[in-house]
């Protein structure tokens, strides 16, 4: 008999572990098996493969291959074409996972992995095949899309859970398609939930350490009673592989988005006509609060629902039908789930105190038209900066009325109404909340400023109230809106 010997840590982990076992026969075999799970879903989940014909350029795609000597050097050779020597079109294949919710043929997978494929082939676990005759719809900010195939027979499919019932702790069961390896089984656990990764507004994901992998896209994660409570979509990787950390899409996100997909073809997403940003601590104190919550109004849109309703910038959206909005992030997923054309009560926080309008629901414009601006010769002239009176303090700011010299300077657009900063001396209190010469101050806590003088009355009432931050609200040349909480001292 042949003894491999493990180096000595190795062996103190396994005596510790060999000790625990002796002492808890019971555990002996460890935790319970998936597998009867597992069978019962393997036959819903598909492999989805893509062609896709790209323009040549006459140079070789970067990363597209396995590296030298690995197990998986055929594979990448097999589906990863060589870019032709004379830059003629090519024909790349790419692999991902999907999952089938209606026995008549709806299969579910990620947007990114059918985007731009010129033909897709769902490959199922008995070996059959089918092409994809109809994409029902996709959405891009969700990273979902739904296929529609034409079965001879009945196709086994699985149902959605509850996302919202998951705990930090739950175990989970993803089955997809990782490097080609179709029906591979891992799981894990719930890490988080509501996770926000950047990836857009929406952005409510489930984390889970169970294994997803290059492949896994699209693919279902299922909770123990073998429903998808989650739709693979990213994961974290400098390689590709996992290092035990993935994310998906909610399954109470996700019916929502299918839904609309499969009876309109497109998302009908509910829209207040807000933009947002989260209260800080600073901001919190310049507005009284006690505590940082809700979602500051920056911007409101002048054709929009809230305009409608009567909000206004500088409001503080604290609960929005009846659901606390603890920060920014909360309002655009609670909005876009709302239904179009529902009243909805606002409760709202403004000059210290709330009140409550109704907003009706509009629907979220799909196309931003995009606004174009003549670009003007800019003269040089020096900027007709205002003194401090008095030596008065101006956290660090030299301002002055916004004239047309001063617009054509700083291409400050027309809409645009306020006092304009020329200049922010370095190290003051303003500089370190990166305020610019250029920005345009358009309130002072929550009043509107049209002539330096505001700015200075303003700022001497908030120094009288012995308030130790003062909150602007700015605009840049484009008219983008942002509030910053200056200190006073």
């Amino acid at each position: 008999m042949t003894r491999h010997l493990a180096p000595a840590g190795w062996r103190a982990a396994a005596l510790g572990v060999c000790l625990v076992l002796i002492a808890a026969p019971s555990l002996a075999r460890g935790p319970a098996s998936v597998a009867d799970v597992a069978e019962g879903l393997q036959d819903a989940v598909v492999n989805i493969s893509t062609t896709q014909t790209l323009k040549g350029t006459g140079e070789p795609v970067p990363g597209r291959r396995g590296p030298k000597g690995s197990p998986f050097e055929e594979f990448f050779d097999d589906f990863f074409d060589e870019e032709d020597a004379d830059g003629m079109p090519r024909k790349v294949s790419s692999l991902g996972s999907g999952f089938v919710i209606d026995p008549s043929g709806l299969i579910v997978t990620n947007n990114h992995v059918i985007e731009g494929a010129d033909e897709i082939i769902i490959n199922f676990t008995d070996g059959s095949k089918l092409k994809v005759t109809k994409i029902l719809g996709h959405d891009p900010k969700t990273d979902l899309a739904l296929l529609k195939v034409e079965p001879k027979e009945p196709l086994k499919a699985v149902s959605f859970g509850d996302s919202g019932r998951m705990r930090v702790g739950d175990w989970v069961m993803a089955i997809g398609n990782p490097f080609g390896l179709g029906g591979s089984v891992t799981v894990g656990i719930i890490s988080a939930t509501k996770r926000d990764i950047n990836a857009g507004p929406y952005d409510d994901f489930l984390q889970t350490d169970a294994a997803i992998n290059r492949g896994n896209s699209g693919g279902p994660l299922f909770n123990m009673d073998g429903e998808v409570i989650g739709v693979n979509t990213a994961i974290i990787s400098r390689t590709g592989g996992s290092i035990g950390i993935g994310f998906a899409v909610p399954s109470n996100s996700a019916v929502k988005v299918l839904d609309q997909l499969k009876q309109y073809g497109e998302t009908r997403r509910g829209w207040l006509g807000v933009h947002v940003q989260n209260v800080t601590d600073e901001i919190a104190e310049s507005l009284g609060l006690q505590e940082p919550m809700g979602a500051l109004v920056a911007k409101v849109a002048p054709d929009g629902p809230a305009a409608a309703a009567g909000v206004k910038a500088s409001d503080v959206i604290l609960k929005f039908d009846g659901q606390v909005i603890d920060n920014m992030r909360d309002l655009p997923r609670a909005v876009v789930g709302a239904r179009i054309g529902k009243d909805v009560p606002l409760e709202l926080l403004r000059d210290g105190k709330t009140m409550d309008v109704t907003v009706t629901i509009g629907r979220l414009p799909e196309d931003e038209e995009d606004e174009v601006e003549e670009e003007e010769e800019v003269q040089d002239q020096e900027d007709p900066a205002l003194p401090a009176p008095d030596g008065e303090d101006l956290l660090g700011l030299s301002i002055a009325p916004l004239t047309d010299a001063l617009r054509s300077k700083y291409d400050i657009a027309d809409s645009v109404e306020g006092v304009i900063i020329t200049g922010v001396e370095p190290d003051s209190p303003a500089a370190q909340k990166n305020v610019k010469p250029g920005d345009v101050i358009i309130e002072v806590t929550q009043e509107e400023v049209r002539q330096p003088q505001d700015v200075v009355t303003r700022l001497q009432a908030v120094k009288r109230s012995g308030r130790g931050r003062v909150l602007l609200l700015l605009s840049d040349a484009k008219g983008e809106l942002r509030f910053v909480a200056v200190p006073t001292s």
